[in-house]
């Protein structure tokens, strides 16, 4: 049931499980995605916080703890698995363009 809203990851919800490897709160993730991706790839509260409640209730993270309004994350083992899957179909789709264009830098 759960695969099926998540069969793909977006980037977001792709570094948020990274993040989640390790136990942190909301800003910690949100601060964490930035540096990983120098920048590249932001999350912003709203769209953090929506994740997360959703990552719950399918499974991907658990909730490890509660200080007044900071809660703490970790990741489970269904969302370790939905993230190495994501991560297999990225690496299969880089395949297939570097087979399709030879190598070649486009």
């Amino acid at each position: 049931m759960a695969r099926e809203k998540f069969q793909t990851l977006t980037e977001q919800m792709f570094y948020i499980l990274l993040c989640l490897r390790q136990e942190c709160c909301g800003t910690d993730i949100m601060a964490r995605v930035s540096a990983l991706t120098k920048g590249r790839e932001s999350v912003g509260p709203g769209t953090l916080y929506n994740l997360l409640e959703s990552f719950v209730q399918v499974g991907y993270i658990i909730e490890t703890k509660v200080e007044g309004r900071k809660r703490s994350y970790l990741i489970t083992e269904a969302g370790q698995k939905a993230l190495e899957d994501e991560y297999r179909r990225l690496r299969t789709l880089a395949a297939d363009y570097e087979a399709q264009a030879g190598g070649a830098n486009a």
